[in-house]
């Protein structure tokens, strides 16, 4: 039983399709959560990431790891309005190719956490095999200002 649908996930990360690498959330304490990423044969990367042998991208793992991470963070918040940026990877390993048809449980846990900054932890299985390691540090920001709209160029009548 999920925890987070997707549409709850989409309350708390900014990313869409095709970006968006978190299906759901199964567990989530304060300190540790769980993230399911079924990877379809669909997934627009296999199509040149590799059309013979379909793989997904080791960067795209490692996104979904932050992606779970970020999600621990923002509803420890209660989002407001920040966004949770990647500020670095650390120890990632990569262990054995994901595939078309995997299920991708990803387990993050806190190491450090100070105000505004994370240092998370994690794994991430298929058929309870490692597939990948990550150590991420995550960030909060504030989105960019939205410009208002300029006004329309007055003109002065025709004479």
């Amino acid at each position: 039983m999920a925890i987070l649908e997707n549409l709850a996930i989409r309350d708390l990360l900014p990313h869409r399709y095709p970006f968006l690498l978190v299906d759901k959330i199964i567990e989530m304490e304060a300190e540790r959560i769980v993230g399911i990423k079924n990877v379809t044969a669909n997934e627009p990367f296999f199509v040149g990431h590799f059309p013979e042998f379909p793989v997904m991208p080791g960067v795209l793992i490692v996104e979904a790891m932050a992606q779970v991470a970020g999600v621990l963070v923002l509803s420890s918040l209660g989002r407001g309005n920040k966004l949770v940026l990647l500020a670095s990877i650390e120890n990632a390993k990569f262990r054995r190719p994901v595939l078309p048809g995997d299920t991708l449980r990803i387990e993050m846990k806190v190491g450090k956490r100070k105000a505004s900054v994370a240092k998370m932890y994690g794994t991430a299985t298929v058929d309870g095999a490692v597939v990948a390691e990550v150590e991420v540090m995550c960030k909060l920001a504030d989105p960019p200002a939205a410009e208002a709209p300029k006004a329309a160029p007055t003109q002065a009548p025709a004479e």
